[in-house]
Order: structure tokens, then C-alpha cells, then sequence
């Protein structure tokens, strides 16, 4: 049903990083040839016909519009309606600060001799979620072979600590830890190229999350299948991987990233509708979610994420290079500190390949050729996904100017570094 909706009381004026969101606000509009006024009346048209909900006048908007645009107050419902409007969610738009309780380094020993000598209660088991908290969060940034040498002792020793004597909660909950290390392990050998044992650990981690009855974890054991699917070239076998992890999901955070997975195989595909609407499903779900407390964990869908799978989309179906140029700049911002420091090492390289892909189809190719360089050469790499959107790169630049010397090298490079995989 219908309601008139009065903007302008209970606005929240003091939130952190406004301005940012100002701006993004008028970035979107900018992308879309909107004036300030013809933002209002598209914001009021979708809101009444996606909410039901009829806003104020067109004169009282504007007024709110421009205040927006500068970083002014906003109400939590405008949020969603505006995120609406932009095909994104209101998290991305408008993204809390939020801070996350970690193991700090120096009681990584003292945990690990309880672990040796105590039996299990509460307070070990408290350390072990916070050591694999840890250990998920730095999975963005922490060398490969590091991250991989530390998840496979932790793994070792909580697959131990299952066999002692504990509670029925303890054990499932030591369960639910080591599903998540599984998780972890397998993303990690995949990134190296070990294929093979990446799927071992995958099926590792599916019965433990089956014996815990934890959807969460089932639900990213088939999210990997699909990744893996989705790099290899097997697009019908990520839509069967990712209908498998929704129904065994449910609504966990999971399902997003899922509905994602099947929006990059459709756009592959050469199905833009199935691709937009699978988006779109991803998006739907994602909105009403709680903003998690931790976004850097690699198996928490953080709202920012929802800009990554977007950008993917609209960069492979090439309907849209404005928007796959705008959300590569989102994704580049959000992961990336004030400092200059990279928290998303793995994202912000599929944003720069996305920016040289954008510039070869305009024949920028020097433009091109140098975010494809910056790309492939990070220290942090998931060599499967940095191949597959590099070597979309490098179509797009073979098309605009294959005889050009720079592109020639971008080539050998790329070889190069699939001939590591």
C-alpha cells in the first residue's frame, strides 16, 4: 500500500565518512546523465513502483538531493530507496566503520600450549575462533605460502583436538572452526595452482560442515566448486554448483556470493538478462542482511563486495563500460586505506584489469597496457581469477591494437605468469 513519506526528520548528520558517500551519490548520477532534477523524479518513480512508498514533492527532494550530494544528513530508509535506485545496496553507498576483536600475535603461543597440555573449555575454544578469525582476515594480504603453511598446522591440530574429550557443543563448535580453516586451506591451494588438493580440502570441508550441521560452511564449500568452475571455463558447472550451495545456504551470507557466481558464468555465457537478473537476486538478498562485524574476513560478503561482482559483470558483457569504470574506481577506494595501504590486493587487481580493459575498447592502449602491468604484478595473487580477467584484458587489447609493441609485451607477460599456474 501506498504512503506519503515526509524526508528531512531524524537525520543522522554526524556519520563517519559522508562526504565519501556524497560523492558517490553524485558520481552515480553524473554516470547516468542525470541532472540533480531528474534524479529526484527518477528516485521518486522507483521508489513508488520497487517500495510502494511515495515520497515527497520533487521541490522538497531536490532541496534534500543537493544536501545529500554534500555529505548532509540522511535517513536510514532513503538509504535503501537511494540504493534502489543505483542497483546497489545500502551498505556499499553508505558503509559503517566498524571495529573487530583479533588474536594478537603475542597470545598465538600461550594458546597453542593449551591446546597441547589443557583439557578443552571455553576459554581455548573463545582463542581458536578468534586464530581462525584471524587467520580468514588475512587472507586478502598475507603471502600465499605463508597463509597456507598456517592454516594447515591450525587444521592439523584442531582435526586432533576433535578425538578429545569435550562436550557435544564443544565438539561441534571445534567442527565449525575447522570447517572454516578447510575453507580457507582449499581457496589457498587453488590460488597456488594445486588444484587437486584444493578439492581435497573442499570435500574436507563439506563434511565437516555437514557433520556440524552448519549451512554457512556447506554453503562455501560448493561457492569454491563454482569458483573453480567459473576460472576453468566451466559455466554450466558453476550454475550447478551454485544451485547446490543455495539450497544447502539457506540465508546465509553465502547465498550472495553464489547468486554472483551465477551472474559471472551468464555474462560469459552471452545471456546479459539471466546475468543482470542473477545480480539483481544477489542484491535483493544482500540489502536486509546485518552489516557484518568483521568485512575483512574472506567468508563474509561485505556489502562493498557487491561493487566487485557488478564490476565483473558489466566489464564481460561490455553494455556498460561507464559503470565498469565507475565500480572499478568504488572497488580501488574501498579496498584501499587512507595511508594508501591495500587491504583488497586480490579485488583492487581485478579493478585494475577491469580499468584497462574500459580504456583498450576506448584505444587508450598505453593507458591499458599499464593497468594490466600494475595488475599481474601484486605479490598477493589468486593465479586462476588473475588469469581469467587478465586474459580479458588481453583480448580487449589484441582487438583494438594487436600489432602494437606494448600489447606484444603485455602478452609475454601474461604468458609468463600462466606458465607459474
Amino acid at each position: 500500500m501506498e504512503h506519503e513519506h515526509e524526508d528531512g526528520m531524524d537525520l543522522e548528520i554526524n556519520e563517519p565518512g559522508r562526504i565519501e558517500w556524497g560523492e558517490r551519490i553524485r558520481r552515480e548520477r553524473e554516470r547516468r546523465g542525470w541532472s540533480q532534477t531528474e534524479a529526484v523524479r527518477e528516485f521518486r518513480r522507483t521508489t513508488r513502483e520497487q517500495h510502494g512508498v511515495v515520497l515527497a514533492s520533487e521541490e522538497s527532494l531536490l532541496r534534500s538531493w543537493k544536501m545529500w550530494e554534500a555529505g548532509g544528513g540522511i535517513r536510514q530508509d532513503n538509504k535503501r530507496y537511494l540504493a534502489t535506485l543505483f542497483s546497489t545496496v545500502s551498505g556499499a553507498l553508505f558503509p559503517p566503520a566498524r571495529r573487530i576483536e583479533l588474536l594478537p600475535d603475542g597470545e598465538v603461543p600461550e594458546l597453542l600450549q593449551q591446546l597441547q597440555y589443557s583439557s578443552v573449555d571455553n576459554s581455548v575454544l573463545h582463542g581458536v575462533l578468534l586464530t581462525v578469525e584471524k587467520l580468514c582476515t588475512e587472507y586478502a594480504y598475507t603471502p600465499a605460502e605463508q597463509l597456507l603453511t598456517e592454516g594447515r598446522a591450525w587444521l592439523a591440530r584442531l582435526v586432533q583436538l576433535i578425538q578429545q574429550p569435550m562436550t557435544l557443543a564443544q565438539r561441534r563448535e571445534v567442527q565449525v572452526q575447522a570447517g572454516w580453516l578447510a575453507l580457507l586451506v582449499s581457496c589457498v591451494q587453488y590460488d597456488t595452482g594445486n588444484a587437486r588438493a584444493a578439492e581435497i580440502t573442499r570435500r574436507h570441508a563439506l563434511s565437516l560442515g555437514s557433520e556440524a550441521g552448519h549451512a554457512g560452511i556447506q554453503g562455501w564449500a560448493h561457492e569454491i566448486s563454482a569458483w573453480q568452475a567459473l576460472t576453468s571455463g566451466n559455466y554450466r558447472g558453476v550454475l550447478t554448483a551454485a544451485q547446490a550451495g543455495a539450497a544447502a545456504a539457506g540465508n546465509h551470507g553465502v547465498s550472495v556470493q553464489l547468486a554472483a557466481q551465477e551472474a559471472k558464468a551468464y555474462a560469459r555465457m552471452g545471456d546479459p538478462k539471466a546475468a543482470l537478473e542473477a545480480l539483481d537476486r544477489g542484491r535483493r538478498l544482500l540489502e536486509p542482511m546485518e552489516y557484518p562485524t568483521n568485512i575483512g574476513n574472506h567468508f563474509v560478503v561485505d556489502p562493498s563486495k557487491y561493487d566487485f561482482y557488478a564490476m565483473d559483470v558489466y566489464r564481460h558483457l561490455s553494455s556498460d563500460d561507464d559503470a565498469a569504470e565507475q565500480l572499478a574506481h568504488e572497488v580501488l577506494a574501498a579496498g584501499t586505506d587512507w595511508d594508501g595501504t591495500e587491504r583488497s590486493v586480490m579485488r583492487n587487481a581485478e579493478a585494475r584489469l577491469t580499468l584497462g580493459t574500459v580504456a583498450a575498447r576506448r584505444g587508450d592502449i598505453d593507458g591499458a597496457v599499464e593497468w594490466g602491468v600494475k595488475a599481474i604484478s601484486t605479490d598477493r595473487k589468486s593465479l586462476p581469477s588473475l588469469l581469467m580477467v587478465a586474459r580479458d584484458l588481453d583480448t580487449a587489447i589484441k582487438q583494438a591494437a594487436p600489432d602494437a609493441p606494448q600489447a606484444i609485451e603485455y602478452s609475454e607477460r601474461l604468458r609468463d605468469l600462466g606458465g607459474r599456474s
